[in-house]
Parts: structure tokens; sequence; C-alpha cells
């Protein structure tokens, strides 16, 4: 006789993530994992998989599904618990967590103590520091991939919240199954996997039951002060209610459709801008004449090189169509430096004026001490 239903679909669900963590590994088919940070020695073993583990319902039968079979694969498991210190106890419930992950022999298993600041709410913070502990964690063990408990009932909360913040077609394709570090963290693109998008939450609570394992429900999930939580307790219920069944599942439908258009147009994007990048003078004293904004005198008004920031060509910025030119405009401001959770829809608009409705205004401040300003025919994006 098989495994209940539930554990069936959990197991199912991580096993075809860590087959595709096995490709990707270096060779492939399980082959030893590169040196960790800090060490020159390549790492013979096999690589290291951990799952992110709060206790809850969502992340332990992740563990359980992991625990269960990495070995069969080849691959080892280990698993992290993180204290946001944020609620009373918290230190004693992460030992709590760390010796369930040690019961289902994952190893290492860990509990990662942070600080959490209040730089954008208490859940922006949280999440920062989380991710910022789980990257520093992932680097010292030279972990493969960490797994995060991430269901279907997640993926559509988070497309309801990027359609109420009236934000585009990226922010409604909602999470990644592969991604890199939320934290801004570099050279880790494909770190963060999320097997259970296509599970729902009433599985893994049923998995968890049949396995009898101890699962903790955080309060703050609960708690009406937190906007996730309204989204979960009020207004999907609420959805569901007035327009039946199936919204969860409909929602996150939209962000798989979602994502599949915003990565066709960030390619676009991406090769849009190389086309529109005007042609620099090649040194600062090459047009010292005039100061009247002509595209040959931009020189003049910054210093251009790499890093500081780009000079754009307003008409073949102004051909290209808008979904893509203002795409363009957010690259070369995030890439100037200014900080891509701060950039906004309102900013990127007003900088898509100085190519559509030029009218001679005066520059756009954007966030990060960045600024959009035209030139003439040519538009510079550089901190200031």
């Amino acid at each position: 006789m098989g495994p209940h239903p539930a554990v069936a679909a959990i197991r199912l669900a991580v096993r075809r993530t860590l087959r595709d963590v096995l490709q990707d590994a270096p060779g492939g088919s399980g082959a030893p994992a590169g040196p960790s940070v800090g060490s020159s020695a390549p790492d013979r073993r096999p690589p290291l998989v951990l799952v992110a583990c709060s206790g809850g319902a969502d992340s332990m039968a992740l563990a359980s599904a992991l625990a269960f079979e990495a070995p069969r694969l080849g691959l080892r498991a280990g698993g992290l618990t993180v204290d946001h210190g944020l609620q009373p106890g918290s230190g004693d419930r992460a030992r709590e967590v760390v010796g369930r992950l040690t019961e289902l022999s994952l190893e290492p298993a860990e509990a990662l103590t942070v600080a959490v600041g209040r730089d954008g709410g208490p859940e922006a913070a949280a999440r920062t520091a989380r991710y910022t502990a789980l990257d520093e964690a992932a680097d010292r063990l030279g972990a493969a991939a960490v797994l995060l408990g991430h269901t279907r009932d997640d993926q559509a909360e988070t497309v309801l919240l990027g359609l109420a913040r009236g934000s585009g077609t990226r922010s409604l394709s909602g999470m990644a199954a592969v991604s890199g570090s939320p934290a801004g963290r570099r050279g880790v693109r494909h770190r963060y996997l999320r097997p259970f998008l296509a599970v729902d939450r009433q599985t893994t609570r049923r998995a968890c039951m049949v396995q009898s394992l101890p699962v903790w429900d955080d309060p703050h999930n609960a708690d009406p002060a937190f906007t996730r939580s309204r989204v979960r307790h009020d207004a999907l219920p609420a959805l569901e209610k007035a327009l039946g069944k199936g919204v969860v599942e409909a929602l996150a439908r939209t962000a798989q459709l979602s994502r599949d258009d915003a990565d066709a147009l960030d390619a676009w994007a991406r090769e849009a801008e190389r086309e529109v990048r005007a042609e620099l003078p090649p040194s600062r004293s090459a047009s010292r004449t005039g100061g009247d904004g002509r595209d040959g005198d931009i020189a003049n008004v910054v210093d251009l090189t790499e890093g500081s920031g780009a000079a754009l060509d307003v008409a073949r910025l102004g051909a290209l169509p808008p979904a893509v030119r203002r795409r363009v405009l957010r690259r070369v401001a995030v890439a100037a430096g200014s900080p891509a959770g701060s950039l906004f829809a309102r900013h990127i608009e007003e900088v898509d004026r100085l190519v559509t409705e030029w009218h001679g205004q005066r520059a756009i401040s954007l966030p990060g001490r960045v600024a959009a300003r035209r030139q003439g025919g040519t538009l510079v994006i550089r901190q200031v």
C-alpha cells in the first residue's frame, strides 16, 4: 500500500525539484558540489539541499518530503530555521524546530538568529533579515539550493496583493519556482526553489497530520495588522463566496501566464536597451562648447563612465512599444543605483514623459539619488 495521497503529492513535487538540482549540479547526475565559500578545496560530497523551515505545516511538510526524497537521489539534505526575535519564546521555538529537523535526519540543522530592522515596514524588514541570514548560511555551508514552502495559496495571495497595488505584469506573475536572492545578493540567481507552488495549503496540512508531524501556527499569520493576513482570512474567502470555488487556482494560473508574458517582454527590453544607448563622445573634453542641450554636448553634463548611468537615444526609445520602453527605463534606473524595491510605476511614468511628452520639464528625481534628465535628443539617467 502506498503513502497517503497528500504525502504522495508533496513527495512528488519535491522529487521533481530535486531532479532539477541534480541536473544543474556541476557535471550533472549528483556530481560533487563546488567549494564552499571561504574554501579553495572542492567539496567531494554530494550536493547539499537545505529547507527553510518555520515549523508551520507548509515548511514541515516540505522538510519531511526532502528528508524522504534526497537520500534516494544521492543528495544531502539539511534544514534551517530563522528566529526573528519578534515574539516571546521565539528562541525556544527555533530550538524545537531544529529538534524536529534533526528527528527527520536532516543534517545540518541550524537556527539562525536575526535582528529585524524597520525599513519598509515590519513585513518587509523581517523578510530582508530572513533572506540575508539564509543567504549567509547557504554560502557558509556550500548549499546547492534552498527550498521554500510557498504553496498555491501563497501564490494567489501574492497576485491579489499585486492587483490591489495596481502593479504591472511582473508583479502579477507572483513568485517564481526558481529565483535568486530576495535580499539582493548577487551571484545566486537559482538558489531558492519553491516545489509547492502547484500544491494547496490543505494538502500540506493533511500530509503533516497523517505523518504525525507537529506543526506551529504563527500567530502573525492570523494578525489583521498584517496585509497578507487580511488577504488570506478576509479577501480571498470573500472572493470565493462571491465568485464560487476556484479563485485560488485561477489566480495562481494568472501568475504563470503573467510570468510567461513578463519574461518575453523582459527579454525584448534587454535587447532594446543595447539598441537605444546613445553614442557617447570619447571623453568629457570632446565637446565643451554650447551647453544648449544638443546631443553632442551631453558629456559636458555628466560623466558617463561605467556604473554611473547611461545615455539613451530618445528617438529610438520613442519608437518602442510602451511596455518595452518602460522596462528599458526601469532597467537603466536600477543599474544607475535606484533600489528596485523603491522604484515604482509612477517614477517610471514620469521618466517616460521625458520621452513622449517633452516640453522642457526639469530632471526627474528617482530613489537612490538617481536623476533622469533630457538633453536634446538624449535621455541621461545617472546617480547624482
